[in-house]
C-alpha cells in the first residue's frame, strides 16, 4: 500500500482543538497593500507531486488567491497520463499562470532538465518558492518493509527533495537578490519541504503501533535532517527552509478516515506560510502553525 499525500498521523489533543477552532475561517485573501503589490509582480512558485491531492489543491489556492502572480509551475511525473487529468483541466482554466511541468523526482536528471525549463521562463525573476510535496510511503513494520521498498522511499522522500534544492538554487537566489530586502519570507525565497508529524521521534513510540509506515516515518526523518542543514546553508543566500506537516488529510491515499479535507489542510498550510520570517528557518510546523517536537 503507498500513501502518497497523507501528511500523516493523529495529533495532540491540544492540536485538533486548534483545528477546530480555525476551520471555519474564511480562506486568507491576497495582500492588496501597494508594496506587497510591487513585491509579487513577479512572484512564482514551484510544485512537486502536483497532479492530485495536497499537491493540485496547493497550485489550485495558489492560483486562486495569490494576486498578482507570475507563474505556478506544477510537477509531476506523466503530465499526459491519466492521473494528471485534473491538473491538465485546471491548467487549462488559468493557461497564463500554470505551467505543468514534466519532473519525476526520484530521477535527478529530470530535475535538473525542469530546472532549465522553468530558468527559460523566468530569468533573472528567479523562482520564489519551491515546496517539495511529492512523496511515497509504503505500509509496513520491521518485519513487513523491504529494501526495495526503502531505496524507493529514500529515492522519492530524500534525495528527491535534495536534488531539486540543489538544481532550483540559482533561481531561488535570484528571486532574493530582485526582491532587495533584509529579511526571510516566501515573499522572498523560501523551500518548504513537506513533512509529517509521523517523522517525530520523540513521537513515535506512542503512534507507530496505529501508524505503522517504517520507510516512510524513516525518511521523514532525514527529510528533516537534510532541511535544518539545507536551513544553515541557506542563510547566507537569505533563502528560507522550514519543514511543513499539511495534517492528516482526506486525499485519495490520506483515506476516508482522516481528520481534515484537503481544502482545509492547504488553507493552513498557506496562511503559514505568508507568517514565516527568518526566525522558522530550519523549523518543523503543523498547518497551524504549532511547533513538532523532533
Amino acid at each position: 500500500m503507498t500513501w502518497w499525500d497523507c501528511g500523516s498521523l493523529q495529533r495532540p489533543v491540544q492540536w485538533r482543538k486548534h483545528r477546530a477552532q480555525t476551520g471555519s475561517q474564511k480562506r486568507h485573501q491576497a495582500y492588496t497593500d501597494q508594496n506587497c503589490v510591487e513585491e509579487m509582480a513577479d512572484y512564482s512558485v514551484l510544485i512537486t507531486g502536483a497532479n492530485r491531492g495536497i499537491g493540485l489543491e496547493l497550485v489550485r489556492q495558489i492560483t486562486e488567491t495569490q494576486k498578482p502572480l507570475s507563474k505556478v509551475f506544477a510537477c509531476c511525473r506523466d503530465p499526459d497520463g491519466p492521473k494528471a487529468q485534473a491538473l491538465k483541466a485546471l491548467a487549462e482554466k488559468h493557461p497564463d499562470v500554470i505551467m505543468v511541468i514534466r519532473m519525476d523526482v526520484a530521477d535527478p536528471k529530470s530535475i535538473q532538465q525542469a530546472a532549465l525549463q522553468v530558468g527559460s521562463v523566468v530569468g533573472k525573476s528567479g523562482v520564489n518558492v519551491v515546496i517539495n510535496n511529492a512523496a511515497l510511503a509504503f505500509y509496513g513494520s520491521l518485519s513487513e518493509s523491504t529494501t526495495e521498498q526503502m531505496t524507493s522511499t529514500f529515492n522519492t522522500n530524500v534525495i528527491g527533495p535534495m536534488v531539486v534544492i540543489q538544481e532550483f538554487l540559482p533561481h531561488l537566489r535570484a528571486a532574493a537578490k530582485v526582491h532587495g530586502k533584509p529579511g526571510m519570507s516566501c515573499r522572498k525565497a523560501a523551500v518548504i519541504n513537506v513533512s509529517t508529524l509521523g517523522s517525530s521521534i520523540e513521537l513515535a513510540k506512542e503512534q507507530y503501533v496505529q501508524f505503522k509506515l517504517l520507510p516512510y516515518r524513516t525518511s521523514k526523518a532525514a527529510l528533516n535532517m537534510l532541511s535544518v542543514c539545507a536551513s544553515v546553508d541557506l542563510q547566507k543566500d537569505e533563502v528560507l527552509c522550514v519543514l511543513l506537516h499539511p495534517g492528516w488529510v482526506r486525499t485519495d491515499m490520506g483515506g476516508p478516515n482522516a481528520e481534515l479535507d484537503v481544502q482545509e489542510s492547504v488553507q493552513g498550510m498557506l496562511k503559514v506560510m505568508e507568517s514565516m520570517s527568518e526566525k522558522h528557518t530550519g523549523a518543523l510546523l503543523d498547518y497551524c502553525g504549532h511547533t513538532i517536537p523532533w
